[in-house]
């Protein structure tokens, strides 16, 4: 197992505070958002290991056995386990054992003490973790607007699950004991589900603002008006100011992507105007604009 250094890849040290951890998290998580960095693999997989990185770092419980076992935390419990029964298993037999003796290597530890050379018997009383299992769960940008429910099969087991809104593209969330089952009464593995968010053809998020493109009409660019026009989250109604310039760009506060995990904090809604130009004339309608061409070139 290849060792990643949390700590070095969020850019802190082991010093770091939660609010250190999060702001750090923040910052690469923009970077290597797959929204900004489309058909980019290695940023996918750069803002799949910050996820990593921010789950166990901002839990104080992970980061303890992080900090402790390195590469073999997600072992912690079976190493702690198997410690406290060598130490009674030793000192039944007359024999001094402490865990001090040890390098700090723990994962040779657990070859020796769980390998084929220890004996059927002691292996029989040693509880092991199940597996972890990884899922993929794809969803659309209005399925990612509001917290619902979901029922997926994995391994052929259905677990019904509820997914925040505001859930990003690329995150990853965990559902605690729903992975392999645990042998000789240890614990079952975590099940890991990774979220693959597709833009709506329409509207563009990146992170919790949203980005659209809509037409206005000749007529209401020059004179004003009000428009409506369909959002995510229903239609909205605007007003139009006069002599509105194609490209006009807006933004509607609060209209955005709800923030995850925030219930009732949105990001903002960037509205860009293409003002369209009318078709199929008719004659009068060309010598009014011809007119109005005539007058523009005097003033």
């Amino acid at each position: 197992m290849i060792f990643i250094d949390y700590y070095k890849l969020l850019g802190i040290d082991k010093s770091a505070t939660p609010k250190d951890i999060k702001n750090a998290y923040r910052k690469l998580a923009r970077r290597y958002h797959p929204d900004l960095n489309p058909n980019d693999a290695d940023a996918k997989r750069n803002f799949q290991q910050i996820n990593e990185a921010n789950e166990v770092l901002s839990d104080p419980e992970k980061r303890r056995k992080y900090d402790q076992y390195g590469k073999d935390w997600k072992h912690a419990e079976e190493f702690e386990n198997a410690g406290q029964y060598h130490h009674q298993s030793s000192k039944s037999q007359g024999t001094r054992y402490s865990d001090t003796t040890f390098d700090g290597n723990f994962s040779e530890f657990f070859e020796s003490m769980f390998g084929g050379s220890t004996g059927a018997g002691r292996s029989r009383q040693v509880r092991y973790r199940g597996e972890d299992y990884h899922a993929e769960l794809h969803l659309g940008l209005i399925d990612a607007y509001k917290t619902h429910k979901q029922t997926l099969t994995v391994n052929g087991k259905r677990i019904r699950i509820t997914i925040p809104a505001g859930i990003e593209n690329g995150q990853t969330i965990k559902i605690a004991g729903h992975g392999g089952p645990g042998i000789n009464g240890g614990p079952n593995g975590d099940l890991y589900i990774a979220f693959s968010i597709a833009n709506d053809p329409a509207i563009k998020r990146l992170g919790n603002n949203l980005y659209t493109t809509i037409d206005l009409d000749l007529y209401t660019a020059v004179l004003g008006g009000e428009i409506t026009f369909d959002t995510l989250n229903g239609k909205v109604k605007l007003k139009v100011k006069p002599e509105t310039q194609n490209g006009s760009k807006i933004k509607l506060k609060g209209k955005g992507f709800p923030v995850y995990k925030n219930e009732g904090q949105y990001g903002d809604l960037y509205v860009t105007y293409a003002i369209k130009i009318p078709t199929n004339l008719t004659d009068h309608q060309k010598v009014l604009f011809t007119e109005l061409s005539k007058m523009q070139s005097k003033s």
